[in-house]
């Protein structure tokens, strides 16, 4: 089901880190299929600039290895965002999981100090952060038909009609009630990697 070639970059989202359930779901899943290998989960920093700078670098990598129409970029709330830069970028496909669509007005109630949920760490969000996030909005897409959405209409975390309107041109699966977590991601991985290998 995993192609060889593919090779798969996923960030995930915000207080967030690669022990995350949707990670570990999406590395189990790779695993399952002998492709451990192929699937990259970088721990981002916190810092919006130095987390696409990373992002970049390393899906620039998978890139040059493999070519871009190998490549996917699955991104979770706040790495859907980042996500959808670097594809609108560079190319290749993204899978975007109830991803943040305006990130630099949700997280305007996280101004100060934070902590990652998975590892600790401490972080402030400040007025320059929000402006690191607006700095890279991709609006409007160039390339919707690179961008798969999943959402769940009942997310208590973000706007999930506002990422309907943003990809309204891209494919999407779109599904009444659910939450933030995404709790039936596992289901939808054949789908995703389904969309990730098919003509354009």
């Amino acid at each position: 089901m995993i192609p060889e070639t593919l090779r798969c970059l996923y960030l995930h989202g915000f207080k967030s880190g690669p022990s995350s359930v949707k990670a570990q779901q999406t590395m189990d899943f790779f695993a399952q299929h002998d492709r451990a290998q192929n699937l990259h989960i970088p721990q981002l920093p916190a810092e919006p600039a130095k987390a696409i700078d990373d992002g970049q670098f390393l899906y620039e990598q998978l890139i040059d290895e493999v070519g871009v129409d190998n490549c996917l970029v699955i991104g979770s709330s706040l790495g859907g965002y980042y996500a959808s830069y670097l594809v609108e970028r560079l190319g290749g496909r993204a899978a975007l999981i109830n991803p943040a669509v305006r990130p630099y007005e949700l997280l305007q109630d996280y101004l100060g100090e934070n902590e990652n949920l998975y590892n600790g760490e401490k972080f402030v969000v400040t007025p320059s952060y929000l402006t690191e996030l607006l700095d890279i909005e991709v609006m409007p897409l160039k390339k919707p038909k690179h961008h798969l959405l999943l959402v769940k209409t009942h997310d208590e975390t973000l706007d999930a009609m506002a990422a309907v309107k943003k990809y309204q041109a891209s494919p999407s699966i779109i599904e009444h009630g659910g939450n933030h977590s995404y709790e039936d991601y596992p289901k939808r991985l054949p789908s995703i990697l389904n969309f990730a290998t098919q003509p354009y």
